[in-house]
């Protein structure tokens, strides 16, 4: 019985503990991929926008050509 609450125990410690490991890697981000999917975003909400404002002016359209 001892034995079981002994290895509850460390698997509850182990979860909380923080591996060395992590912390000697160097991490670097490359700013190429950045910028890059900076201006993918700005062009996908550009596309959203459009779509939006057609979307919105084929709206306004129909139901004006329904009400009079």
């Amino acid at each position: 019985m001892q034995n079981t609450f002994t290895s509850l125990k460390d698997k509850i410690v182990k979860r909380y503990t923080v591996n060395d490991e992590n912390f000697d890697q160097i991490k670097s981000t490359n700013i190429n991929v950045l910028l890059n999917r900076v201006s993918v975003n700005k062009r996908k909400e550009f596309q959203k926008k459009i779509l939006f404002t057609a979307a919105t002016s084929l709206g306004a359209v129909l139901f004006g050509v329904l009400i009079f």
